[in-house]
């Protein structure tokens, strides 16, 4: 199994054996509501997994995302990133789990789940989760939901950029880490535009 690409699949399962790798990325741009579900084992030694992602709501949006990775093998790694914004009264909900079973020893994993909430009416629910149950492991995971830094607006207001160009900047930077590989940047920033009324 090589690299792919991850699109729209509501429930994807995935088994790597020994040395496979498998890169998965998503987006979900305003106007979209989803479930993303995606479960991995990795069944064989030394088999990787990453995931990218983000997401740009700010409508009434519905987005849940369930991700369980599951380290069976000794000497795998995971890597999760995931990203998002929500305005308008989008509702989001991550639910990450990643299970080190018996005897994976050497397993490297982490998540990270990363939200700005840019409206009063804007909800979101972030659920990261550990379980291990083997010795020998570098696992962590991470969860933030917050609000624009107002010191870093008023940097950029007071050298003379536009508040509604300053928090599109702030949140691009944000993103950076979730963008998957090729994404169109003006897409991006034109996605931002609409939910920063």
């Amino acid at each position: 199994m090589g690299h792919g690409r991850y699109i729209e699949p509501p429930a994807a399962q995935y088994v790597l054996g020994a040395g496979e790798k498998l890169a998965l990325e998503f987006s979900v741009l305003p106007g979209e509501s989803r479930d993303i579900d995606i479960s991995v084992d990795l069944a064989g030694e030394g088999a990787e997994f990453s995931l990218r992602g983000f997401y740009i709501l700010g409508r009434d949006e519905k987005l849940n995302i369930n991700v369980r990775v599951h380290h069976k093998a000794p000497g795998c790694s995971s890597s999760q990133v995931v990203n998002g914004v929500a305005g308008g009264e989008a509702a989001v909900k991550f639910d990450g789990r990643i299970i080190v079973a018996p005897g994976a020893d050497g397993t490297d994993a982490s998540q990270t789940n990363r939200n700005v909430v840019v409206s009063d009416s804007a909800r979101v629910e972030t659920t990261p989760q550990l379980e291990i149950y083997a010795d020998d492991v570098k696992c962590s995971h991470g969860a933030t939901v917050g609000k624009l830094g107002e010191d870093e607006l008023f940097y950029m207001r007071s050298r003379g950029i536009p508040e509604r160009e300053a928090k599109v900047l702030q949140i691009l930077s944000f993103l950076s880490p979730a963008l998957p590989d090729g994404v169109d940047q003006n897409g991006v920033e034109e996605a931002l535009r609409e939910i920063l009324v």
